[in-house]
């Protein structure tokens, strides 16, 4: 048999990460023995266990570890890091440790080293020279990068409960549309508020269902009024706010009163050549050419908007990214430090940022396909609230709640 012996400390019983840890112990066809348990009085005092386990086989044990350290659990003979240097550009060595979107550290010579800009699913490099331990993409790997390899020497701090209002209660919960949502839209409104009142930074996800429900000037309203601080798309949602904003229409549909109108299906294309012909979006908005919609109040507020391309685009807009490579750098300078994240009507787009958040993170994706939802959750973003919705009725519910409690 082989063995190792594990602690966990902290909030582990409330937080549920005991009974996680042995939950992924037995189902590895593993055993384990609670050598030690010291459980908290109060609902603030931590706690502590100590387990052993143990496997026939070793590479289920070392399996094991991995799985178990996003729970907090630590092997007790915890030594140094294990460095390679990267022998190419662009790709990690051989069995490199992949990183969670969780709070991480590494030993290195004896000292344990915050890894910055944590996310999920990359590897970590760390500076010999300065002691630093960095969390990084593999297209960034540079040949001779000192690359952590294996799970020893690696610490992960897992979430634990929520204190700050009820609405991230609900984390870890099953996906449902039976949820109360107009609760849920209650206390996500005032997380905003509340994040706009401390200077908390605020993102938003969006989807060009958003305009074609006719939800566009709640965003703008979003946006206008400093509930959002930065603006994640495609090219997709700023088309079809400009076109709304020039023609009144989305896909050619009128959005006051769902007529088609004729040759309307064009009207995305006009947009987007006469924003092109203007010089850009930022461009239309200093002319006077486009006077109201989401792009026209992110200029108007200074609010950053990355939009990211896909081989889909028409046009594009002159402002889309078409390297998703270098749109995907760009979002993780503008998510960094982010409280809140609001994802609406974007599958896709959802989670491409979902992959760049740390888990600290608080995530609401709404969504009218609850499996979108289920996707974004799978990959990973554990932290995520999922509310089953349609996004104009979400959106307008949310505006109507802020205007009339919150502002």
């Amino acid at each position: 048999m082989f063995e190792e012996t594990v602690e966990l400390r902290g909030h582990i019983i409330d937080s549920l990460l005991l009974p996680k840890v042995l939950d992924q112990i037995l189902m590895r066809g593993a055993v384990f023995e609670i050598e030690q348990i010291d459980i908290g009085v109060r609902r603030s005092d931590p706690s502590c266990a100590r387990i052993r386990i143990k496997s026939e086989s070793k590479d289920v044990l070392e399996e094991l570890l991995a799985d178990i350290k996003v729970h907090g659990a630590e092997a007790v003979e915890s030594g140094d890091v294990h460095l390679v240097p990267a022998d190419i550009e662009g790709a990690f060595p051989e069995d490199f440790y992949a990183t969670t979107n969780l709070r991480t550290l590494v030993r290195f010579e004896g000292e344990w080293l915050e890894v910055e800009n944590h996310e999920m699913d990359r590897g970590i490099v760390v500076d010999i020279a300065t002691k630093k331990a960095l969390c990084t993409p593999m297209h960034r790997i540079r040949k001779g990068d000192m690359v952590v390899v294996g799970h020893r020497g690696v610490r992960v701090i897992p979430l634990e409960r929520q204190t700050r209002g009820q609405l991230f209660q609900f984390m870890g919960s099953d996906i449902s549309p039976e949820k109360p949502k107009l609760a849920l839209v209650r206390e996500l409104a005032r997380e905003l508020s509340k994040s706009k009142t401390e200077g908390e930074k605020v993102i938003f996800v969006g989807g060009p269902a958003i305009i074609h429900t006719g939800a566009g000037g709640y965003v703008a309203y979003l946006v206008n009024e400093g509930f959002v601080n930065v603006l994640l798309c495609g090219n997709g949602l700023a088309v079809h706010d400009i076109e709304n904003a020039l023609y009144g229409t989305s896909l050619g549909v009128r959005l006051k009163d769902g007529t088609l109108v004729k040759g309307g299906h064009r009207n995305h294309l006009r947009a987007i050549n006469t924003i092109r012909r203007a010089g850009g979006i930022k461009t239309a908005v200093e002319t006077g050419l486009l006077t109201h919609g989401i792009m026209h109040a992110c200029v108007s507020k200074q609010v950053p908007f990355i939009l990211a391309g896909s081989i889909r685009d028409d046009g594009p807009l002159p402002e889309v990214i078409t390297d998703v490579v270098k749109a995907t750098d760009i979002m993780r300078q503008h998510v960094r430090g982010a409280h809140l994240a609001l994802m609406v009507a974007s599958t896709l787009h959802s989670v491409a940022v979902g992959n760049i958040l740390p888990a600290e993170t608080r995530t609401v994706v709404v969504d009218i396909n609850q499996s979108s939802l289920t996707k974004l959750m799978d990959r990973g973003s554990f932290q995520t609230i999922g509310i089953v919705s349609d996004a104009g009725l979400f959106l307008r519910e949310l505006v109507e709640v802020l205007q009339r409690e919150c502002v």
